[in-house]
């Protein structure tokens, strides 16, 4: 039994046979690898790409999903996220897909070994999927991607996408820059600019972020606008530069990234939407199949 907490689960080489099969995937989709499979996903925060991303990797893999609403669970009458938990392995799926507010709860729920977790994101520390898909995208760009400077721009304290990321990208040889406002900065050894201007001719990726104002509790920008004409990525910012762009989603127009920007062929938002079908299958089989 295998989980997938955080990038650092995984050894080198299942990462590199995950993108070797989600390229795979891509290019002809596999028979029922997972079809004695059952998955249950257990979202106690909202999703849509995540979420729907996950049921079609695995419905495409032949496995079965159910999927359980926290909302409308026992968890709602007092029992406790544990004893949730307990009684659906109980059921015997052969894993559970979780996303959850705190950083710590899919470790606790891996670590009491009854199923295969798989994070879907937690607190503000990992979103480990959301990284591979990432990464994919980027070796699919450039073929190595080794040596590359990707700037991270936006939130990065509140982001757990950012965060996962960090982490997978550091491990993979690429130098990783900060841009944000002092305040959104996360407490790290990484370069870290003001202003994406100052470092903008040495990148070769720009990661934009969703700007999360309302976790601040001391007000930074007067309003979204105002952080706007500061980070967001627009034409004026980018110009002809070869830069690829991405986004983890749900973009902000106009304030994450323009536009424009978003139509320019050089923003791949839509075609990590996309890999991130074909990570998640290579993911499942490498948790559920391979392991």
């Amino acid at each position: 039994m295998q989980n997938l907490v955080d990038t650092s689960d995984l050894s080198e080489q299942q990462i590199q046979n995950i993108l070797t099969d989600a390229k795979s995937f891509k290019q002809q989709l596999p028979t029922a690898l997972l079809r004695d499979k059952l998955l249950i996903t257990l979202f106690f925060e909202n999703s849509t790409r995540t979420r729907s991303s996950f049921e079609v990797a695995a419905k495409r893999l032949g496995a079965m999903v159910v999927h359980l609403d926290p909302s409308r669970s026992s968890t709602n009458k007092g029992e406790s996220l544990h004893d949730t938990f307990e009684n659906l392995c109980a059921m015997e799926p052969d894993g559970v897909i979780i996303r959850h507010e705190y950083n710590n709860t899919p470790r606790k729920l891996a670590d009491k070994g009854l199923t295969s977790i798989l994070n879907a994101g937690a607190g503000n520390y990992a979103h480990p999927t959301q990284a591979l898909l990432d990464y994919f995208t980027m070796v699919e760009h450039f073929g190595d991607v080794r040596g590359k400077t990707i700037a991270i721009v936006g939130d990065v304290v509140s982001s757990r996408v950012a965060s996962s990321g960090i982490r997978l990208f550091v491990r993979m040889g690429m130098r990783v820059v900060l841009v944000a406002p002092g305040p959104f900065m996360p407490d790290n050894d990484l370069e870290k600019f003001e202003h994406l201007e100052e470092i903008i001719d040495e990148v070769d990726i720009i990661m934009s972020l969703r700007a999360q104002l309302e976790r601040h509790k001391a007000p930074i920008f007067e309003d979204y606008d105002e952080y706007a004409r500061e980070y967001c990525i627009n034409k004026e910012r980018l110009g002809e530069r070869d830069v690829l762009l991405l986004h983890p989603g749900p973009v902000m127009r106009n304030i994450d990234i323009s536009d424009e920007m978003l139509e320019d062929p050089r923003c791949k938002v839509l075609e990590q939407v996309k890999n991130g079908v074909f990570v998640r299958m290579a993911i499942l089989k490498c948790l559920l199949l391979d392991a």
